[in-house]
């Protein structure tokens, strides 16, 4: 619900006040990871499925929530869960692609999950919440700044399709079909085309996220990466680069 205001001088009330405090919003949302029933997957399906083909149709459900619930972030752990799924599966894939044993799988499922998702999430988030606040806040506009977990959701929005384009499509290449963990052109031509579109994907989702708020300006500044990005995908071709071959390598080396 809306905010509720005194009639004496239209602000929050005291238990208004506490129930909207960063500190109730993520103990309401911790509170509900407990409750499988109460979170509503089918919703969160859905929102995965636009963040492939209209990612903009999420971003207006976090603009109705802003209006209705007085919050940008996501009360629903239901994509986190999903997404933590879908991160399981797909590593438990790698372990198997890459012909690693019961306990190097497990090692592996560890680190990317802890950090590669958690601790590299956390430290994205901070940094775009930081960035945000300081350097692209409307003038008017420094009492309304970003939610730390608004920024905290762009990076899970951003990092689904990156998941499931590297961590699972990626798979069927990697021994299969082209065989992209190899030297030769077509191998990592395809594997890097791959790269290029699940940063390509991380880069708009993060940009639309931050768009998405009337308080922000000049967010196009979070598109200038495309450039550099396109840069290095065409120098990898011309040196031979094979990101995949990389991963592989990088993956094995973890759990030794």
């Amino acid at each position: 619900m809306l905010p509720t205001t005194s009639p004496q001088n239209g602000s929050l009330s005291a238990r208004d006040a506490a129930r909207h405090t960063a500190g109730a919003k993520r103990y309401k949302y911790l509170r509900r990871l407990l409750h499988f029933k109460a979170m509503d997957f089918e919703f969160a399906v859905w929102q995965m499925l636009y963040l492939f083909t209209s990612p903009q149709r999420v971003y207006r459900n976090f603009h109705y929530r802003k209006q209705t619930k007085d919050q940008w972030a996501r009360d629903d752990p239901a994509f986190l869960v999903l997404l933590s799924i879908w991160l399981c599966v797909s590593t438990v894939g790698f372990g198997l692609v890459l012909d690693m044993g019961f306990v190097e799988t497990l090692k592996l499922l560890l680190w990317v999950v802890f950090i590669d998702c958690i601790g590299v999430g956390l430290l994205i988030s901070t940094l775009m919440w930081f960035i945000t606040n300081k350097y692209l806040l409307k003038p008017p506009s420094k009492d309304y700044d970003v939610e730390w977990g608004y920024a905290f959701d762009v990076h899970l929005n951003a990092f689904y399709p990156l998941l499931v384009i590297l961590h699972f499509l990626q798979l069927f290449f990697i021994n299969h079909i082209v065989v992209i963990n190899s030297d030769w052109f077509l191998g990592y031509f395809v594997g890097n085309s791959l790269w290029l579109t699940a940063i390509s994907y991380y880069l708009y989702i993060t940009f639309l996220g931050y768009n998405a708020l009337p308080q922000l300006q000049n967010t196009v500044v979070l598109l200038y990466p495309f450039a550099l990005l396109v840069l290095l995908y065409i120098l990898s071709l011309s040196l031979g680069w094979n990101f995949t071959k990389g991963l592989c390598w990088f993956y094995k080396y973890r759990v030794q």
